[in-house]
Formats: structure tokens, C-alpha cells, sequence
């Protein structure tokens, strides 16, 4: 893409993100949100940044509560960007969303399949992931018809059709049908994303390619002692990522955590994953580096111009941040104050 006539059509979209990201949460805001005693603490923090006007009229709060508002406001941002976006960003936007359809709709599933109420499940569904015939969804009473009538209209349509039939999502587990899933949309998210070419191919690369990464490790380690088979497991990595093809084939063959290690000691990024501590000694999850690691990249993002990954490292940047004063408001809340700094920090 020519940086010539980027500003044209999405300069002013590019501008406004900077705008948002400024907003984001620094360390010092963390810091007084760990010294709160009590979520109504936490408001009063809150209030002194964008979330206030988000927050000001709740008089009964909760950590739920606080997650949604939270969620609401990265919302209404987004679909203010998605609003005034023409294409092709408006289509790279849209790409975005499809992540969130598919956990909805995975959701939908596996409340049809455990005879739920759907339109219970329908709350629980991301905004982002909303389309507009997911109401029809609540008439459906079995899986077949979710897939006919609905899930053929919808942009994952393609995926479904690739991976899936009708009569597999009554008989596959269901996680296995989300990586099923989430594979096919990667790599054409991938294959999107290279046909801009410059800074947006560059850094959508290495973004995609370690979240392709992430969800080959996890399958793979979640995998062990399951009924799910090498081969089988093999297929749902999507087929893009630094550990794509040689680091893949050792995944599918691996029995024990170990294995899975060695695998990516290979790559210096990857080699921290699996290490037991931290410098100050405090023990970190998986799940932790690799959300450390995904800031890293994101923040990376915003150091280049005239490019659309910024758009997507944002709303990773922001998800980001709600789950920190999730979990800073869940220790408050449950009195867990010595994990309260387990948070990961971006700017």
C-alpha cells in the first residue's frame, strides 16, 4: 500500500486509534488499582479515565458489571472506527470480527446440543461477534438446522463448508470443531492480510503467525491424556506460523510437556514460555507469557505508520486491558490481594 494516498481514505481512522491507545492504562493506574480495599475503590479510580462516564451511574457494583462496561466501551469504539472505515479497511475490520463469531457460535452449539435456552446463551454472546441473523439461531432446535438455515448465510460459512457438515457438529467434540474452525480462519486471515503487501503484510505476519503458534501449543498440550489422536491433533494447526511445518510435526508427536519444550527451544522467542520463573522468583502460568509476549508484538505495531495492523493490535491492546481490571477486581472482590499483581502490564 502506497503511504501516498493512505491518509486519503484512512488517515483520519489512523489518527483517531492513536487517540484510543493513548488512553490505555499505564503502570501508574495499575498501581492504584492494586491499592484499592473495595470495588467502589476501584470506580474511583476508574473515573479519572475514560471509563468514568462508562461507570458513573452504577450504584451496585460487581466484577461482572465491571467487565461488561469495560467491554462496552471497547466496543463503542471499535464500531465508531468500523462506522466511518471504507474498504479495503473496512474489510480487514470485518476480518477481525469473525474471532468473535465463531466463539458465538460455538457457544450457540454447545447450548443446543445440551438443550440450553439459546436466547440465555444469545446474553453471553460478544457484541463483537453479533450478526445479523444469529436471533434466528434461538429457532433452531437442533444442530442441522443451526447449520442450514443460519450458519450457510454468515461469513463463516466458508469454514464451516471446509471443515464441517451438518452432521459432524452433533457427533464432533466441541472444541475440537472451534480449532477446526479458528484454523481455517487464520490462514485466510493470513493470506487477507498479505495482499496489501508493505508494513500491514510485515506485521500482520508475525501477529498471525504466533497466534497460530499459540493455539498449535495449546492444542498439543491440551491434547495429553485425552482420547484425541495424534493425527487428529496434527490436523486442527493451521498450517502458517514460525513452527509451521518442521515444529508442527514434532507437536503432533509429542507425548509430555517436555517434548513440547524442546520443540521450541529452537526459537529464542518461544524458549521463555517454559521457563519455571520469573526474575522476582513468582511463578507464571503459561497462558501469562503468551499474553506478555502478544502485548509485546501489539505495542510494536504502533511504531510504524501508514498501515492497518494497528487497527487489529489495538483491540488486542484494549481486550488486554480488561482483563486486567477483570483480575485486579476479582482479587479485591474475593480478598485474594497477595495475587493481585499477577497482571500483565502494557504501557
Amino acid at each position: 500500500m502506497e503511504a501516498l494516498f493512505f491518509n486519503a481514505d484512512d488517515g483520519y481512522l489512523e489518527a483517531v486509534v492513536r487517540g484510543y491507545r493513548s488512553s490505555i492504562l499505564n503502570n501508574t493506574a495499575y498501581i492504584n488499582l492494586t491499592q484499592c480495599e473495595t470495588l467502589e475503590d476501584v470506580k474511583l479510580q476508574l473515573s479519572a479515565s475514560d471509563y468514568g462516564p462508562h461507570l458513573q451511574n452504577e450504584a451496585h457494583l460487581s466484577t461482572s458489571m465491571l467487565a461488561q462496561k469495560c467491554t462496552d466501551k471497547l466496543v463503542q469504539e471499535f464500531q465508531y472506527i468500523r462506522a466511518h472505515a471504507v474498504a479495503p479497511l473496512s474489510h480487514f475490520l470485518d476480518f477481525m470480527t469473525y474471532a468473535y463469531m465463531i466463539d458465538n457460535v460455538i457457544l450457540l452449539i454447545t447450548g443446543t446440543l445440551h438443550e440450553r435456552d439459546t436466547h440465555e446463551l444469545l446474553n453471553r454472546c460478544h457484541p463483537l461477534g453479533v450478526f445479523d441473523s444469529m436471533p434466528a439461531l434461538c429457532v433452531a432446535t437442533n444442530v442441522a438446522e443451526l447449520y442450514n438455515s443460519v450458519l450457510v448465510e454468515t461469513p463463516l460459512a466458508p469454514y464451516f463448508k471446509d471443515c464441517l457438515s451438518a452432521e459432524d457438529l452433533d457427533e464432533m467434540n466441541i472444541e475440537i470443531i472451534r480449532n477446526t474452525l479458528y484454523k481455517a480462519y487464520l490462514e485466510d486471515f493470513y493470506h487477507f492480510s498479505q495482499s496489501f503487501g508493505g508494513p500491514t503484510a510485515e506485521i500482520m505476519t508475525e501477529l498471525l503467525q504466533f497466534e497460530a503458534d499459540r493455539r498449535s501449543l495449546n492444542i498439543t498440550i491440551n491434547s495429553f491424556g485425552t482420547e484425541l489422536t495424534k493425527d487428529d491433533r496434527a490436523k486442527l494447526f493451521p498450517s502458517i506460523g514460525r513452527l509451521y511445518p518442521d515444529g508442527n510435526l514434532k507437536l503432533a508427536k509429542s507425548d509430555d510437556i517436555d517434548q513440547v519444550k524442546a520443540t521450541c527451544d529452537v526459537f529464542l522467542e518461544y524458549r521463555q514460555f517454559f521457563d519455571g520463573t520469573t526474575g522476582t522468583g513468582a511463578t507464571k502460568t503459561l497462558e501469562d507469557r503468551f499474553f506478555e509476549y502478544e502485548v509485546d508484538l501489539n505495542k510494536k505495531s504502533f511504531q510504524q505508520q501508514f498501515h492497518y495492523a494497528l487497527f487489529y493490535s489495538f483491540l488486542k491492546l484494549k481486550e488486554q486491558e480488561v482483563r486486567n481490571i477483570v483480575w485486579i477486581s476479582e482479587c479485591i472482590s474475593q480478598g485474594q490481594k497477595e495475587r493481585i499483581n499477577n497482571y500483565i502490564p502494557i504501557f
